[in-house]
């Protein structure tokens, strides 16, 4: 069987996208470990496929390299919303997609008639543990301390239609994240495992960030990651809440806001190539 693919990337964050407007993909969850392999497939942090939806433009639905399917995608969805755009699937400002988090509405900037950049409403963040979800007691989870192998990190739980634990340091870019990063991920605390973003403050208006994404390892970007982060750094104090943040990545920079009422996204979207593969 021949699949048609587009290559694309928010932040360095690239996943393997499939038009399933006209066709449907049988066992996504093997395609995606097969396809994601740097080495033996095409590469990338996973795959996403473009659906039909009966409520909005499109569906997405996100699989990663482990082949488990993430419900909320931040770098993905505004790669969608490129995508549908600039192949007239839907050539209109805002777009809206559907999600297994809910629906997202994405406010599209252009240049030269493609999509350049995207702002979304990623919704409202969720701080009550249960719906993290995170097994521990209290109304929020903020500067948590956790012990991972004998060594105390004080964690700040948020969820962004997925779960995230956020921890601020002074260096980020020292850190073994592949040493750590699994540790948080399968913690006895976290029933459907965690991301975990390692931040650094660097003003209140700016945070530098990795990530080590469930199901993928180290990426260089999460866009639902940044979100947290955020909405972490204005709990602890950090930041403000209402004003634009920068969250530099491995990757690239993304900038967020966090209302009382929502999470705003906004980053670049970049088209890297088409292709066809054969399985």
């Amino acid at each position: 069987m021949k699949i048609e693919f587009t290559k694309m990337h928010g932040c360095g964050n690239d996943y393997i996208y499939i038009n399933c407007f006209d066709k449907e993909i049988e066992y996504p969850e093997r395609l995606s470990v097969t396809l994601s392999d740097r080495h033996f497939g095409i590469g990338g942090d996973g795959i996403v496929l473009i659906c039909k939806s009966d409520v909005t433009d499109a569906k997405m639905r996100m699989f990663n390299i482990d082949g488990s399917e993430g419900k909320m995608c931040g770098n993905a969805i505004r790669c969608v919303g490129k995508y549908i755009y600039d192949n007239g699937i839907a050539k209109k400002n805002p777009l809206t997609i559907e999600t297994l988090s809910g629906i997202k509405t994405l406010g599209i900037n252009t240049e030269n008639g493609l999509v350049s950049t995207v702002r979304v409403d990623m919704g409202k963040a969720e701080l009550e543990p249960s719906r993290i979800p995170v097994n521990l007691p209290g109304e929020q989870i903020v500067n948590y301390p956790l012990n991972i192998k004998d060594n105390i990190y004080h964690v700040t739980c948020v969820s962004m239609g997925n779960p995230h634990a956020v921890v601020f340091c002074d260096d980020v870019a020292g850190l073994n994240l592949a040493g750590i990063g699994p540790l948080f991920e399968n913690h006895e605390i976290f029933p459907e495992r965690v991301n975990t973003e390692f931040v650094k403050i660097i003003d209140k208006n700016t945070i530098e960030m990795r990530v080590w994404e469930r199901g993928s390892g180290e990426t260089l970007a999460c866009g639902t990651g940044a979100c947290a982060a955020t909405v972490a750094a204005v709990l602890n104090g950090y930041c403000t809440k209402g004003e634009d943040i920068h969250v530099l990545l491995s990757g690239g920079e993304l900038i967020i806001n966090y209302t009382d009422e929502t999470v705003y996204m906004t980053g670049g979207c970049v088209k890297v190539f088409e292709g066809v593969v054969e399985i």
